[in-house]
């Protein structure tokens, strides 16, 4: 499974000629951003905000290959109220060949205990650590920590030339991390598979 990150929290996840998109962003938002050209058979999107719910910024593709992917969706909160300050959010889980990817979108709280036992074994998990908007580094490390996935992929956070200037860089976060298990990547791309080592993979904004 190829897990493509295309800055902030959107990523095209592809596998046996299928792709999704998960939570475009409208590229006006952030003025240090290269606006960017993504093509998918799907898209999903965590919440309605506008930079996570771009689907203009993509362009569907018809195909008749099969959709290889098992969806299942989390229901979160983009706060730590109950959703009253920011509204909903969805964590979204991408199953296909055994291997399982979570997207955990805007995540604003902690999980419930139940939410846990559902994504406790998941291959991958893309999940915020920029605070401010989301869970912070430490949120992010305490959940991980309970969810033991084998890649980790920091997202929404601020950049050299990418993301709000309010978010806390990714450094925040991986200064709570084992540095032995860091991977610098200069792309922005990761395969996902059986084989694949136990990592904190930061990639690469293309």
């Amino acid at each position: 499974m190829l897990i493509e990150w295309n800055g902030h929290s959107c990523f095209k996840i592809s596998h046996k000629g299928y792709s999704i998109v998960l939570d475009p962003y409208n590229p006006t938002m952030f003025p240090r951003m290269k606006p960017y050209v993504l093509e998918a058979n799907m898209i999903l999107a965590s919440h309605g905000h506008d930079d996570h719910n771009y689907r203009q910024g993509v362009t569907l593709i018809p195909t008749d290959l099969p959709d290889p992917f098992q969806i299942e969706t989390i229901h979160s909160f983009h706060d730590d109220a109950k959703g009253n300050k920011r509204g909903p959010n969805n964590i979204t889980i991408l199953t296909s060949d055994s291997i399982r990817v979570a997207h955990f979108g805007d995540l604003g709280c902690f999980l419930q205990e139940t939410q846990y036992e559902l994504l406790k074994g998941v291959d991958a998990v893309m999940i915020p650590v920029g605070g401010h908007f989301t869970i912070d580094a430490h949120q992010a490390k305490t959940i991980i920590d309970r969810i033991k996935p084998k890649v980790v992929i920091p997202m929404h956070y601020r950049g050299e030339n990418f993301g709000f200037p309010m978010l806390a860089t990714v450094d925040d976060f991986l200064k709570l991390c084992n540095p032995s298990k860091i991977v610098r990547y200069e792309t922005n791309q990761i395969e996902i598979s059986n084989a694949t080592k136990q990592q904190i993979a930061v990639l690469k904004y293309l």
